[in-house]
């Protein structure tokens, strides 16, 4: 995030090991509390007896020191007694496991995590569990990254590793401790410290939300025992050059270090395959020798590749994987065996003319539209929510996520590379990563030890990531770019990990000595501005690659309000905007909804109850969202300072929010989530709000032509005051724009409130886009002189009091379902029936069970659609089965002005 004057900014698959409950609704937790704590029952980990075997621990037992008097010596050797500790999976945080043993009611519901002592998490806490060998004569390893924030390591009694050297959320870490490994049990115990994003190099929240009172203390990434013979296989890679434009060829040069762990020299074979190319060498090793072998197209003809299979992301073309197996022999033994899969892509990143960083994929020119995407708050790893989340990402119509920070396990990559979205992981902002003592008094400067850490992490993300295709860039800056010997040390880490893709010095626009300027601006806002602020080319505005922005709050829907806040806390809501809201900042800049609250009532009148307050919330919500696409999208092939990327703050939260997200912790969609999959649409008409103009967008790899705008402008009570249709229109491919028409400034009669229906046919005469604006003859006034980090101060309200005119109208739905496979399918029929010229608009459509709860979640053909008088919508819904919970589906519609209905839908 933006320099600030105040603090910014693995769901449960560990839990679900262990067998105990766990779900992404945080109700399941609700108020069941452990008078005790029960005595964990972790099973041993059962490690197979054969050499290049990788086995992940199961999970662990955990309890804080200060509970336990025992030595480290006892506490770290089979057959200790847990009575009394905690069950945590094989990824779990230390609350994480405490919410899931029932210890504290649901952290998400009002301020029940206020409640959490923090003292329970100044302590250091162990970690304990035991894995089963039957031969203890192979080499064994611990190999783990992911300790938050630093841990001494025993195994059988021994200390193997003190914290000193175990330190950083990302540093991996192999330790050999073949020497102490026997037959039978075995057990491993870390003593994990007490975690200060401040000043150590691990994770922290800013302010995204209120963090967690352990600060995420644990171990997030999977412990991995590796047992082998003499020769291990680390390392093991393919670098890819492919030939750019033509992507008639690729080259692949194949690199492992072959490294001889015993005492006495050996030769070692070294063989391995490769899109149908195999290749072999030999090596010698003396004792405890480590060589790097490369197989090159030189020396392999084979792994030069005619007419390869490329990678490209969602929408460009296909997604095939290759696959790399290597195998280190020993006389004839199997000693270890690597395999890795990668993708065959070209990512360049230039400055463009105007300095703007503009990426090219295969040597296409991309816009990039993202979001920033937020794990869970206690880091729970659950790969059907994160592929629910990335599913969304895609129906959004974004192409990018951006981690900042937080930097998710290796599903998180790979199911990016299955479903082509691409990610530009980088270093979070405003804590210890900053390497300096920021403007907000956070972090502060870094030791000698500080910059082995720093450098080891990038040499350990660099080589996790560098061969998904999905993976883009690595900003080793945030809001500020690294100093001189901070870029030094990343740079060298990234060029011995043959990193393949652009190296970004910050998200801000800032530079670094080596490489240079960012290319990206991070001038916010964070908090609200009216839709024509993003057309502005300054500031926020569409121009350049701005890497995080947004209108700032993003009210839930009232099914989630509802889970989240008690009804006292949902009537301060909507009644005191100078109410500190726990729900969306701990921040003292972000901490209300003050400016949020006076704009809505500014321009759609003071709210007169919850209900009204969210639903005037949904329908800024959604204009505020389209138009910061719709500009960006607009202004990607401008001749003068075009824009070449825009990632929303954020994409999702990781908890309960109010705030920067454009889908909620359930998974539920508001105004915000289909104001954005509106612009982001395929094939889109749009308003301008700078200069009137109507403008065809193509958000997809083909054209079209023959294409027909009708523009049409009514009262709110649907009298018609202007018509015009521009017929022979064509667009090209993605990010090509045609200008259809601009609206007048003026048209007699049209109330100061008005609607704007822009539709967009095909040569065939058929519908194929359709976008309702709400507008005023009384602009938006911005007063830019007083701009700061996090917003554009608004002086004057737009007038979209008209809207509240508008008459209930009657609206009729119709459904059916059919399910396979696990999947269900509902189609809806909406129609705008009765007489009267008045719309209904914005009708949403919710998937409801018998219990009237939402079904998430799902995803639609299209929604809050806006009909007028006899027309009609029809539209699908698709979800899981299973999340029907056994009851009949039915289909709930609401609105802006639609009268509230439910039909069945079975």
């Amino acid at each position: 995030m933006f320099p600030r004057p105040a603090a910014r900014g693995c769901l449960a698959a560990s839990v679900l090991a262990l067998g105990l409950a766990w779900s992404p609704d945080p109700g399941s937790w609700a108020e069941n509390r452990h008078p005790a704590p029960p005595t964990a029952q972790v099973r041993a980990t059962h490690v197979p007896a054969a050499a290049n075997t990788a086995t992940p621990l199961t999970g662990y037992a955990i309890q804080s020191t200060a509970k336990v008097t025992d030595a480290p010596s006892a506490v770290s050797s089979p057959g200790y007694r847990t009575a009394g500790w905690y069950p945590a999976g094989p990824r779990s945080t230390v609350l994480a496991a405490l919410l899931a043993a029932g210890v504290h009611a649901d952290p998400f519901r009002s301020t029940n995590q206020q409640r959490i002592p923090k003292a329970d998490f100044q302590v250091p806490w162990w970690y304990r569990s035991d894995f089963t060998v039957g031969d203890p004569t192979a080499r064994t390893y611990l190999d783990f990254s992911g300790v938050i924030p630093a841990a001494d390591v025993y195994v059988n009694g021994r200390r193997v590793a003190a914290a000193a050297d175990v330190t950083g959320a990302y540093t991996r870490h192999e330790l050999d401790v073949t020497s102490l490994v026997r037959a039978g049990t075995n057990t491993v115990a870390f003593r994990i410290r007490p975690n200060d994003p401040n000043r150590m190099l691990t994770m922290g929240w800013l302010d995204w939300l209120q963090p967690p009172p352990d600060q995420n203390m644990g171990i997030v990434r999977d412990v991995v025992v590796r047992r082998g013979g003499p020769v291990a296989l680390r390392d093991a890679h393919v670098v890819t050059k492919l030939d750019v434009p033509s992507l008639a060829s690729a080259d692949l040069t194949v690199k492992a270090q072959v490294r001889n762990d015993s005492g006495a020299p050996v030769t070692a074979e070294v063989g391995g395959r490769v899109a149908a190319t195999s290749f072999t060498t030999t090596v010698g090793l003396a004792a405890h020798e480590a060589k790097t072998v490369v197989f090159t197209p030189a020396d392999v003809p084979g792994l030069r590749l005619a007419s390869p299979k490329v990678w490209w992301p969602a929408g460009m073309g296909g997604r095939p994987l290759y696959g790399l197996d290597l195998t280190a022999s020993v006389a004839g033994r199997a000693s270890d065996t690597a395999h890795e899969n990668f993708g065959i892509r070209d990512v360049r990143a230039p400055l463009n003319s105007d300095g703007a960083r503009q990426y090219r994929i295969n040597g296409r020119r991309l816009l990039i539209k993202g979001g920033g995407w937020s794990p869970d708050e206690f880091l729970r790893w659950d790969r059907t929510y994160v592929e629910d989340r990335l599913k969304y990402a895609l129906d959004l119509g974004l192409n990018t996520v951006r981690l900042e920070g937080h930097i998710e396990p290796d599903e998180f990559f790979d199911l990016a590379d299955r479903y082509g979205v691409l990610t530009l992981p980088g270093w979070e902002c405003c804590d210890k990563w900053e390497g300096q003592v920021n403007e907000n008094g956070a972090g502060e400067k870094w030791k000698p030890a500080d910059y082995v850490v720093a450098k080891a992490s990038m040499a350990a993300e660099a080589a996790r990531l560098r061969g998904h295709p999905s993976v883009i860039s690595f900003l080793i800056g945030s809001d500020a770019a690294p100093d001189a010997t901070i870029e030094k040390n990343y740079l060298a880490a990234l060029e011995a990990a043959d990193w393949p893709n652009p190296v970004i010095p910050a998200a801000s626009d800032a530079s670094a000595p080596v490489s240079g300027r960012s290319g990206m601006k991070m001038t916010g806002p964070y908090d609200w501005v009216p839709p024509h602020y993003w057309y502005a080319k300054r500031e926020g505005g569409a121009t350049g690659f701005n890497s995080e922005t947004g209108a700032g709050p993003d009210i839930p829907t009232l099914d989630t309000l509802r889970r989240m806040m008690t009804p006292a806390e949902l009537d301060t809501l909507w009644k005191d905007p100078e109410a500190k809201q726990y729900h969306r900042s701990p921040s003292a800049t972000f901490g209300t909804l003050k400016l949020y609250d006076h704009a809505l009532a500014g321009r759609y009148g003071a709210p007169t109850g919850l209900t009204d307050y969210v639903r005037k919330a949904q329908l800024a919500q959604y204009e505020a969202v389209r138009a910061q696409f719709e500009a960006y999208g607009r202004n990607a092939t401008d001749t003068s300072r075009p824009s070449t990327g825009v990632i929303y703050w954020m994409f999702n939260s990781g908890w309960t929010s109010l705030h920067w997200q454009l889908m909620d912790r359930y998974l539920d969609q508001g105004g915000a989530y289909f104001g954005a999959r509106k612009a982001n649409e395929p094939l889109h008409v749009q308003y301008s709000y700078d200069d009137r103009s109507v403008v065809v967008v193509a958000n997809r790899a083909s054209g079209a032509s023959g294409l027909t705008v009708r523009a049409t402008l009514f009262d709110p009570d649907g009298t018609q005051r202007y018509d015009r249709t521009v017929t022979g229109l064509k667009v090209g491919g993605a990010g090509s724009r045609t200008t259809a028409l601009t609206l007048p400034a003026s048209v007699s009669g049209l109330s100061t409130t008005y609607l704007a229906r822009l539709v967009l046919t095909d040569r065939a005469g058929r519908e194929v886009g359709r976008n309702v604006y709400w507008l005023s003859e009384k602009a938006d006034t911005l007063d830019w002189a007083h701009s700061d980090w996090y917003h554009t101060p608004t002086t004057g309200y737009a007038d979209l009091t008209g809207l509240a005119s508008m008459a209930r109208v009657p609206v009729s739905a119709t459904g059916s379902t059919v399910s396979a496979g696990g999947t269900s399918t509902t189609t809806v029929t909406v129609r705008r029936t009765g007489g009267g010229r008045t719309p209904s608009l914005l009708t949403d459509v919710h998937l409801v069970d018998g219990k009237n709860r939402p079904v998430l979640p799902v995803r639609w053909s299209d929604n809050q659609v806006s009909l007028w008088p006899g027309e009609s919508a029809t539209l699908t819904a698709t979800y899981r089965t299973a999340d029907l919970h056994g009851l009949a589906p039915r289909v709930r519609i609401s609105g802006w002005n639609a009268k509230e209905l439910t039909v069945p839908a079975s």
